[in-house]
């Protein structure tokens, strides 16, 4: 099996104020962005699949259900998904972790809501909960960090939309990955002229 060189950046706030929001989209774009408040193992693996499909998303596909319900049933563990006229167009997935660390574990748009403005608002909002974790989880430390990786497969504006929100590497490493296609969603998935 042939591999390719693939580049990671860590990505990390120390504090709320670090955070730089986007603008929201236009009002008329009816962009919400709300929490999943009940723990779907269906609605995360959708999500996934359909926002990493075109990226090489993979890690996740073995997962049984028991494990994705496993995942998502723990403490701090949060999805909020925004929603452009109702249709999910993205999600941001949270994990809080010891010493009031929060991870931004995945974060990105379906194929064909990118490049509207939705990104850099899901990013501001799902960063703004991550600093705000510990409200809706009582049990865990107050945020005192919250962090990110993204890599060179990841899409083309992933790193530069965390450094816009004020996020700053704190690490990058470059190993040999396997080289795996895409597993989708489709050949020739994207936006909608």
């Amino acid at each position: 099996m042939s591999s390719v060189a693939v580049t990671t950046w860590y990505l990390e706030q120390t504090s709320a104020a670090d955070l730089v929001p986007a603008p929201a989209p236009p009002a008329e774009h009816a962009v919400r962005i709300v929490r999943s408040e009940v723990p779907s193992p269906e609605f995360s693996r959708f999500l996934y699949t359909a926002v990493g499909g075109d990226v090489s998303w993979t890690d996740r596909l073995p997962w049984t259900y028991a494990r994705w319900q496993e995942f998502l049933g723990q403490p701090g563990v949060e999805t909020w998904v925004a929603y452009h006229r109702g249709t999910p167009a993205g999600f941001i997935e949270l994990q809080g972790q010891d010493a009031g660390a929060v991870e931004i574990v995945y974060f990105g748009l379906l194929p064909a809501f990118r490049g509207r403005g939705i990104g850099g608002h899901l990013l501001s909002e799902g960063t703004a909960r991550a600093w705000d974790l510990a409200r809706r989880w009582p049990d865990r430390s107050t945020t005192s960090r919250v962090w990110v990786h993204t890599c060179d497969q990841d899409g083309p504006h992933a790193l530069a939309n965390y450094e816009r929100r004020g996020f700053r590497r704190f690490d990058t490493r470059t190993e040999d990955e396997p080289a795996l296609p895409t597993p989708g969603p489709w050949p020739d998935a994207g936006p909608v002229e």
